[in-house]
């Protein structure tokens, strides 16, 4: 666990238990030093706890790095509940889940993330203040689609000669309330979708509303298209599925799509330009982070303008050192954690 926590620069890590309620849970804070490690909360079926413990670890220290490059005043920070096979009372649950991050002393602040929700969070407040995402503060999932809308568009410019979208072939795989909004604005944009997901529900809801083609299962990595946006969970971009990739660039909303650095470079050296995770889905960390501090939504939404205009950066970057984008915003990001000698 300790060489996990120094190969990732982890400062924290957390375990609480409560046989009450089923409580398992993990917060992994990587870093403090620009201010409270803000991330969400996952409630997933967790194979085993070291899965959870890994798990954690990898998105805190993604979140830190999705901090920096946004330019908020936040550390970064994760955690995960296993959820269990049978639970008497979710609403008990989180409670116990908040008096956990009431412990920590304003270290970390938890918001949703995949198989929590609003409600979730406000079980969570009824302990502790250092939480966002409650039902009163709203739902960050449309500004993560925002973001990633804004990077699509400045993926296009810099990989397909334009912004325009309209007849952009674009392949949505995850239709989860980050991965339908975006597809809303994809459509609304002229783009042709094909999607996929495992809730057939969702697929079909896509097809209805927004002329989307469904897609059935790993179909999706070998469809011809021009843009290909993970948008459901991460390490479904590996050396078998890379090379069945039939696309001009990989970005979506997905956090860690990547299984290792080493598939960045295998995309480099196809052609397939690759949006990092942290930098193209970072919209709903903005909105938690400025919404928590008492922004409006104008001063919000300006910021969600910043990330179509990074990743231009660390494209230009790319193209002068002739490496993947993912290595150079590794490097951007270490840069403002840790100083220059980083690199």
């Amino acid at each position: 666990m300790f060489t996990m926590m120094e190969s990732a620069r982890l400062e924290a890590l957390h375990l609480a238990h409560d046989p009450a309620t089923g409580l398992k849970a993990v917060i992994a804070i990587h870093d403090s030093r620009f201010g409270p490690a803000l991330g969400g909360c996952r409630y997933l079926p967790y194979p085993d706890d070291d899965s959870a413990i890994r798990d954690a670890i990898r998105l805190a220290r993604g979140m830190s790095y999705k901090a920096a490059l946004a330019g908020l005043e936040q550390g970064g920070g994760k955690a995960v509940i296993i959820r269990p096979p049978h639970v008497d009372n979710r609403g008990a649950l989180f409670e116990a889940f908040g008096r956990m991050i009431e412990s920590l002393d304003g270290r970390y602040i938890t918001a949703v993330d995949s198989g929590t929700s609003s409600a979730d969070m406000d079980c969570v407040a009824q302990h502790t203040r250092h939480v966002t995402s409650t039902t009163a503060a709203g739902d960050p999932s449309p500004h993560t689609a925002m973001g990633v809308f804004a990077g699509i568009r400045a993926t296009a410019r810099a990989h397909l000669g334009g912004d325009d979208l309209e007849g952009l072939r674009v392949a949505v795989q995850g239709l989860g309330h980050v991965g339908f909004a975006l597809a809303e604005q994809l459509a609304a944009a002229g783009a042709v979708l094909f999607v996929s997901d495992l809730d057939p529900g969702r697929v079909q809801l896509a097809v209805e509303q927004l002329g989307a083609h469904p897609v059935g299962g790993d179909a999706l990595f070998s469809t011809p298209c021009d843009i290909f946006a993970p948008c459901g969970l991460g390490g479904v971009l590996n050396a078998d599925t890379v090379g069945r990739l039939h696309c001009a660039a990989v970005a979506g909303a997905a956090n860690n799509p990547l299984t290792s650095l080493e598939v960045a470079d295998e995309l480099e050296r196809r052609g397939i330009l690759y949006a990092p995770d942290y930098v193209i889905n970072s919209g709903g960390l903005i909105y938690v982070a400025l919404k928590h501090r008492g922004e409006e939504l104008p001063a919000i939404t300006a910021h969600l303008a910043n990330i179509g205009r990074r990743l231009t950066e660390i494209y230009g970057h790319a193209q002068a050192e002739k490496c993947s984008p993912a290595r150079v915003a590794d490097a951007l990001a270490e840069r403002l954690l840790y100083g220059p000698a980083s690199r």
